[in-house]
């Protein structure tokens, strides 16, 4: 009777329940709800009468939720490889309708990309990174030797390929020159920021030699070196400064920037993808009058360049790490440094292929190589950093491509 007397006392859902269902809902049938009958309880079924929005009449997922995990799911994925999609795009629509990227090459927005490239990045560079580096300096020290000074050599081999229209293979070479990327670069310990910053910095100097010795003989042509100096300086390290000035007067500002590296990362990759979507409009009909087979080749040359440079940096960093003792430090560095020093920047290319006027050839065969070729490094570069990630030799969490 006590019980009774509780059970009478409280909003029974059973006595609620006893009616059948309308036919119109959907329901799902429990045989765990009980009726009273003396002091015996007799199972008796029971319906939630309120239909799931997960699951249909037969238990299966409904149809509203699955496309809402989808996409989900490619918003996911479209974040996680925003740049490679942005760039692949920035080509798709070249290719699709050249008349407004023709329109954007006309009021310079190649240029106008490139320096909104490096004002991002003077916001996003923080001095106290700068100064940990120090730390690391022999990594730092490698790194800025390999890319300035011994990477660039690799261009004289692939001078000597040969392939038609000679453009492409001209484009990768002038490619290897550059210094490491800004944009996509692997933004993981303060060493490889560093050495980012710097490598961009004294490239300034040092493509125009590079270029001039290994390049401008290889086709016949003199090289501006004077003229292509003051661009850089123009294009990459004024608007360099100008960011770093507005993060360091603006302490706020600087905040916002911190608080949002994410979504200027995604400013960067839209910068940079007007760059191949400009070449590419200006340059379509040249474009696809080359051979697929050719296309492909110069493809592979990419590939076999960004290999390349992988196997020379690491056997140069094991070697290096061996002489000094492997510090540390050095040893949370080294695969950043790693796949920094194997890098090369796209948008400081494009803009010595845009001083250069066309003495090297049509822009557009130059650059679209150069744009497979940066695409490639990036995903190759990935899948190291996830393999490395499973397999536990990188004890680094915070790995990102930029």
């Amino acid at each position: 009777m006590a019980i009774a007397s509780i059970l009478a006392s409280t909003q029974n859902p059973f006595l609620r329940l006893s009616q059948p269902p309308s036919p119109v809902s959907r329901s799902v049938v429990f045989r765990r709800y009980l009726k009273p009958c003396g002091r015996r309880w007799i199972p008796r079924s029971i319906r939630a009468c309120q239909p799931s929005d997960k699951l249909g009449g037969d238990g299966a997922i409904s149809a509203s939720a699955q496309r809402l995990h989808f996409g989900n799911e490619f918003l996911s994925f479209a974040s996680d490889n925003f740049l490679p999609l942005a760039l692949v795009s920035g080509v798709a629509l070249g290719f699709a309708n050249p008349t407004l990227g023709c329109l954007a090459d006309k009021y310079s927005f190649t240029k106008i990309s490139t320096c909104g490239i490096f004002i991002i990045s003077g916001l996003t560079l923080r001095t106290e990174a700068i100064g940990a580096a120090v730390k690391g300096w022999p990594l730092g020290v490698f790194g800025l030797i390999s890319i300035l000074l011994l990477t660039p050599s690799f261009s004289r081999l692939i001078m000597l390929v040969q392939l038609q229209p000679r453009e492409l293979v001209t484009g990768l070479g002038i490619f290897c020159c550059m210094p490491t990327t800004l944009s996509s670069a692997c933004w993981w310990q303060c060493c490889s920021c560093s050495v980012t910053v710097a490598s961009n910095l004294l490239g300034i100097l040092t493509i125009p030699f590079w270029v001039s010795r290994y390049i401008a003989g290889g086709v016949g042509v003199s090289f501006p070196t004077d003229q292509l100096f003051r661009s850089l300086i123009v294009t990459l390290l004024i608007p360099l400064i100008i960011g770093k000035v507005i993060r360091e007067s603006f302490k706020g500002f600087a905040n916002f920037v911190d608080n949002n590296r994410k979504l200027f990362s995604k400013i960067n990759a839209i910068c940079l993808s007007l760059v191949p979507w400009i070449q590419v409009s200006r340059s379509r009909s040249l474009l696809l009058s080359v051979k697929l087979k050719v296309f492909l080749a110069a493809v592979g040359i990419g590939i076999l360049l960004h290999l390349s440079l992988l196997a020379f940096n690491a056997v140069s960093i094991r070697i290096l790490s061996g002489v000094s003792g492997g510090s540390k430090n050095s040893k949370e560095n080294t695969t950043a440094v790693l796949l920094v020093s194997s890098q090369k920047t796209l948008p400081v290319m494009v803009a010595v292929v845009e001083q250069l006027g066309g003495a090297f050839g049509e822009t557009g065969l130059l650059v679209l190589p150069c744009v497979a070729a940066h695409l490639n490094q990036i995903m190759i570069d990935s899948v190291l950093v996830n393999l490395w990630r499973r397999t536990g030799k990188d004890t680094s969490t915070g790995v990102k491509t930029a």
